[in-house]
């Protein structure tokens, strides 16, 4: 499936300026950041079908507390979508990736879920304590 090498994928969200480094980015959440222009956003792509469905969205509703479910729910989205997948797999063989997301919190996203499942394949890191999911 994946090289030897693990693919470079960054997070970074939309309200942030575009750097260098950042390699292609791609947009990964299923509406268009507010207020973000086309040009300020600079994507390579924008991958609707790797957004959580507005059903799993709304249920999360960023609540940490809801987190660990939220990943296991959303893998499984995504193992329903291998073109979905196969298609961001495609840019990282390419080099690296900036995954942008919209959200505020930077650690309870769907962009930490999705890198995290690349990374990781579909078993989520359980947490007992619940505080510490690291978003590496």
């Amino acid at each position: 499936m994946a090289s030897s090498a693990r693919p470079t994928i960054f997070l970074k969200r939309a309200y942030e300026e575009p750097a260098p480094g950042d390699g292609q980015r791609l947009l990964v959440d299923g509406i268009w950041p507010r207020g973000v222009s086309k040009a300020d956003l600079q994507a390579e792509a924008w991958l609707k079908a790797l957004a959580p469905s507005t059903a799993l969205r709304r249920w999360f509703n960023h609540d940490p507390a809801r987190w660990e479910g939220f990943r296991a729910r959303y893998a499984a989205e995504l193992e329903a979508n291998p073109e979905a997948l196969a298609q961001l797999r495609g840019y990282l063989v390419r080099g690296p990736v900036t995954l942008v997301y919209a959200a505020r919190d930077e650690e309870h996203n769907n962009a930490v879920a999705l890198r995290d499942y690349v990374l990781h394949g579909h078993r989520p890191a359980r947490r007992h304590a619940g505080r510490g999911s690291g978003s590496a």
